[in-house]
């Protein structure tokens, strides 16, 4: 009998209190009792079932961010395909889907409690199919007015929407003491979608004869659908994830969900902010380097570290690991501009390559910190720990985060066009952009390391 069966449902009532327990069960794969806290719980049942859910959520996330990111790799051939567009309408293209992607993370979260997450999962699964059935027929229309493309390019957003849910979701699978390597893994499937987008695109549409655009929306269709089904039949929800409303009111009135967010902005904001500008970064740069063979390079060290950064974290704490993420990405960006300044690609793309995979472990570590802030610091009136309260807000707290740091996404190619519009260069943005880590480097410091300071004893 599967723990989605009532009476088992039951029984684990009775055996563990009301965790995660609902008056009036609704149908369907629910599961009414879930205590991952509880060892023998988590060792007979809760880690079969976490991990069960977690595999078709890493799919459906990766799907999500390669849908998301798709115009980061399209947009650099659409000169060869007939399009006139300016290359600043080609960063608007680019950024447009992250501006999207970021706004929608906020109610995706919700959806995860109202829902359900296996249920959530398969709706924003399926929605993927918009942006990638419009990108196949459009870019195939030379003729197609910016408007009209920028409104395409838009509907990818849903894509960036999905990762708030899935981190929402998974977060109340997981025990505190494997949440950071959880929620890392989770995330690094999604941030390899970046990295596949990026590799495969350039292929498929080249395959055969001529320039064949439409096959790169086409692609992802199969697969949509596979995740999709495969939400279907192995994931559950859980009466646990209960991130509602309130909860997020109560996070929102917390200054470490926005510390956080800020420092969201840094790692993630950084890390798919350069992923989606990274191609066309190396295209106007660097003309003659065939900027969409080696483009995925970034993204792919940057998913590979963030699981990483998040089990590193585990160990030593996030906010000491998320320090160091800074100032690896400030040295990465004074070596990009002397990069730059010598004309010489390898050591350019190797200064990026270290962005990439600093920004990535920085993604975990930030977000290994969010649940332990919140258990350090939920107390009722008393001064006792309140964990159940912690971990409703703590899981808000990941929804608000990722949509404020997603928001890099944005800002990073936005400020790239006009570095290049305004002053002919990519080097003012650069600067800009190594400032900004300083700053993030000392709220952290002073917030979560500096001694005496209210978390320095806690390792967060």
């Amino acid at each position: 009998m599967t723990l989605e069966a009532q009476p088992e449902g039951v029984a684990l009532r009775e055996q563990h209190g009301t965790v995660g327990t609902v008056e009036a069960p609704r149908p369907g794969r629910w599961i009414d009792a879930w205590d991952p806290e509880d060892p023998k719980f988590w060792a007979d049942k809760g880690r079969k079932v976490a991990r069960r859910n977690l595999w078709p959520s890493i799919f459906a996330e990766f799907l999500g961010f390669s849908v998301w990111q798709l115009w980061s790799i399209v947009v650099v051939s659409l000169p060869a395909a007939g399009f006139t567009y300016s290359m600043d309408q080609m960063f608007w293209l680019v950024a447009v889907p992250s501006l999207v992607g970021a706004t929608l993370r906020l109610p995706y979260t919700f959806a995860v409690p109202k829902f359900g997450g296996r249920n959530w999962t398969v709706v924003s699964a399926l929605l993927l199919l918009i942006p990638a059935s419009g990108l196949a027929f459009f870019v195939s229309r030379p003729e197609t007015p910016f408007w009209l493309m920028v409104v395409i390019a838009a509907t990818a957003g849903v894509g960036g929407g999905n990762f708030a849910s899935s981190m929402t979701n998974i977060s109340f699978f997981f025990p505190e003491k494997d949440k950071g390597f959880a929620l890392g893994i989770n995330a690094a499937g999604g941030n390899l979608g970046v990295a596949v987008v990026q590799l495969l695109v350039p292929m498929v549409i080249v395959a055969g004869a001529g320039l064949t655009l439409g096959r790169a929306g086409l692609m992802w269709i199969p697969l949509i659908a596979l995740a999709a089904i495969l939400a279907w039949r192995l994931m559950d929800n859980l009466s646990a994830a209960t991130s509602s409303f309130t909860a997020s009111v109560a996070a929102a009135k917390r200054l470490h969900t926005w510390i956080i967010s800020f420092l969201y902005i840094g790692t993630f904001g950084s890390f798919i902010g350069f992923s989606a500008a990274f191609p066309l970064l190396v295209k106007t740069t660097f003309p003659e380097i065939a900027a969409v063979k080696i483009a995925f390079l970034g993204a792919l060290v940057g998913s590979v570290s963030r699981p990483l950064g998040g089990k590193l974290a585990d160990r030593v704490g996030g906010a000491l690991v998320t320090v160091i993420a800074f100032v690896v990405m400030g040295v990465g960006i004074l070596s990009a501009v002397a990069a730059l300044g010598s004309d010489n690609f390898t050591w350019f793309l190797l200064s990026f390559l270290v962005l990439f995979v600093a920004s990535g472990a920085g993604n975990g570590s930030t977000y290994r910190m969010i649940p332990a802030v919140f258990r350090q610091t939920t107390k009722d009136v008393d001064g006792k720990p309140e964990p159940a309260r912690a971990r409703r807000e703590a899981a808000a707290c990941i929804g608000i985060a990722s949509a404020v740091g997603a928001y890099g996404g944005f800002l990073v190619p936005r400020g790239f066009a006009i570095s290049t519009g305004e002053f002919g260069s990519l080097v003012p943005a650069l600067y800009t952009f190594c400032g900004f880590y300083v700053v993030c480097l000392v709220v952290t410091y002073v917030c979560y390391l500096r001694r005496g300071g209210p978390l320095s004893q806690e390792r967060v």
